[in-house]
């Protein structure tokens, strides 16, 4: 079977260097400090191996895919991207990684596709860099790695770049990042933080602030996606739904024109990056419908030939191709 993998990360030299000079001038947030030493500067022999594997968009990482039986990746900026630098420097440096990544999907035609990287703080420019991607360069998509300074896209400044993204026929995969500086500090004791619990919760509010800010009845066309199948919230739509009609009769919310699942089912799509549970497949499919599910690896950060035996169990054999590849080619238009 045909496997398009769809959350796949990478990294450049240059914004590698720029996040070092954020770290050593004492400015970085918490969560980024204490995951980029853990990861991205790490010195294990695991961290090594992702810090080498999220550099290589070349001969290596198509040996890697070859070997794996994965066929095609969709490429995009490794977590937490440019969004932890200053505005001026984030949009040059996601400017030229973009540069890198469409020259590796024009030397891989048919094996890598890439996702536009844009620099959130500053919207008018992030916006003109999606419609470059989009007519230019030939990315599918944008990433945007949840928050921006503990900023979210329901915010009105961000109104230009989710309106070219829309306008564009471009779909926004929300990769998650470590938490806002609002709501970390519970989570950093423990090492809750990162994708143990922390990434899914902020990833998760900053879908929900999507829903219930009425974005959707503003961009009624505008697509997103969760990884790891949906950051839980699949699970949780028949209680949003409840207490949502609740509180918002009781005055507590702001009325919406519809159900929080139903925005959550026309507007977002997920995917089983680092998720290799049967039984969680099995409920989003009900949920949701396997066409709106996606397979995702989430190289290099977790077990590709794991994710690869997942995918291939799912019993349903119409189920299996949606999942594996044919959602995949459809909404990225491949």
């Amino acid at each position: 079977m045909k496997r398009i993998a769809v959350e796949e990360a990478f990294i450049t030299p240059e914004i590698l260097a720029a996040m070092k000079r954020k770290l050593e001038s004492g400015s970085a947030e918490l969560g980024f400090r204490l995951l980029a030493e853990s990861i991205l500067f790490g010195t294990s022999p695991g961290a090594q191996l992702m810090q080498q594997r999220l550099l290589d968009i070349g001969e290596g990482r198509i040996a890697q895919m070859d070997a794996t039986g994965t066929d095609v990746q969709i490429i995009s900026l490794t977590s937490p991207g440019i969004q932890v630098l200053d505005a001026a420097e984030a949009t040059a440096l996601a400017a030229h990684s973009n540069d890198v990544l469409a020259q590796a999907t024009q030397r891989f035609p048919g094996r890598f596709y890439g996702l536009t990287a844009v620099a959130p703080q500053e919207p008018e420019r992030a916006a003109d860099e999606i419609e470059r991607g989009a007519s230019k360069l030939g990315m599918r998509g944008v990433i945007i790695n949840s928050h921006t300074f503990g900023q979210y896209l329901d915010e009105e400044q961000f109104t230009p770049l989710l309106a070219a993204a829309q306008a564009l026929n471009q779909p926004i995969y929300l990769h998650p990042r470590d938490p806002s500086p609002q709501m970390i500090q519970p989570m950093a004791a423990y090492g809750l933080f990162s994708a143990i619990w922390g990434f899914a919760i902020e990833t998760g509010l900053h879908a929900m602030r999507l829903i219930f800010s009425g974005t959707f009845d503003k961009f009624p066309n505008l697509k997103f996606l969760l990884g790891h199948m949906g950051e839980a919230l699949p699970f949780w739509l028949q209680r949003i739904d409840n207490r949502y009609l609740v509180m918002s009769k009781a005055g507590a919310l702001k009325p919406l024109k519809r159900l929080p699942s139903e925005y959550f089912k026309d507007n977002f799509l997920i995917t089983t990056s680092g998720v290799t549970s049967m039984p969680a497949l099995e409920l989003s499919m009900k949920v949701l419908g396997a066409e709106r599910i996606l397979y995702a690896a989430d190289y290099p950060y977790e077990s590709v030939e794991e994710a690869v035996a997942f995918v291939d169990s799912i019993p349903d054999v119409e189920a299996r191709a949606a999942i594996g590849y044919r959602n995949a080619e459809r909404l990225f238009r491949l």
